[in-house]
């Protein structure tokens, strides 16, 4: 009964790649005909089937670009460039996609470690920087293995400086791989969709009007009362802005 079991999740799970395989390609020959709108449907219905990678966010960010809507442009760009930080075409196509949006906000100065990260350390997600991790251990491992297992002297020091250096290394990027972590689950970020909206001082609709915001303006998520969501952009004014008008980058 297992093994018939077995047998039908696998049958199960090829039709369904087959069929998302097939979706996928559909999308990409109504994208290629100017058929922007019918190739949105068919990204969006993969993208039900749990099925997401950094190129269907990239095309369905692709496709709104050619229908000029600038909120989910931004949105799925940078949901594509959460998956995989080092596309290159994404970032590109993400600079022009900014240039539709109308706030121009400049953000506050970083500091040098604030840089570093930015510049180096979250050019990889945390899943990349882990990968990082398992291979220093494996290669950590073998080393000290042959250490042990080495007759002269000279073998020996040479195999255990080796493995210290990747046992250190390994130290290091297990930080860096659980501060990325930390830092992609409590820095919950959205895009506005709205077109305009005011940002209040309080989460009500009587509060008063501190800014305003436009489509395809990026916002950190700092709390939630009801139907209202605390914001902070990043030349570092707070507000709150009704939830519905913005759409959360993290909730993948």
């Amino acid at each position: 009964m297992k093994k018939i079991l077995f047998l039908f999740l696998i049958i199960a799970s090829s039709v369904n790649a087959q069929n998302v395989d097939s979706l996928f390609v559909s999308a990409n020959e109504l994208y290629k005909n100017g058929q922007f709108e019918e190739a949105i449907e068919k990204y969006k219905k993969i993208e039900s089937e749990k099925v997401i990678s950094s190129e269907l966010y990239y095309n369905l960010g692709n496709a709104y670009y050619k229908l000029n809507k600038v909120g989910p442009t931004i949105f799925y760009y940078e949901k594509a460039l959460k998956i995989d930080p080092l596309n290159e075409d994404v970032k590109n196509n993400l600079i022009f996609a900014k240039r539709l949006a109308l706030d121009n906000i400049e953000e506050v100065p970083k500091t040098v470690f604030q840089r570093f990260n930015t510049n180096y350390l979250q050019k990889l997600s945390y899943n990349q920087w882990a990968i990082i991790v398992v291979v220093l251990s494996l290669v950590a491992s073998l080393l000290f293995l042959l250490f042990y297992f080495a007759y002269t002297p000279r073998r020996k020091r040479t195999y255990f400086t080796i493995s210290a250096i990747c046992f250190i290394l390994l130290i290091a990027t297990l930080f860096i791989t659980y501060s990325q972590y930390n830092q992609t689950k409590n820095n919950i970020e959205a895009i506005v969709f709205a077109e305009k909206t005011e940002v209040r001082n309080a989460p009500t609709l009587n509060a008063e009007e501190v800014f305003t915001l436009h489509e395809g303006t990026k916002v950190v998520v700092l709390d939630t009362i009801d139907n209202w969501k605390k914001i902070k952009l990043i030349d570092g004014k707070i507000g709150w802005i009704i939830s519905s008008e913005i759409k959360l980058l993290n909730n993948f």
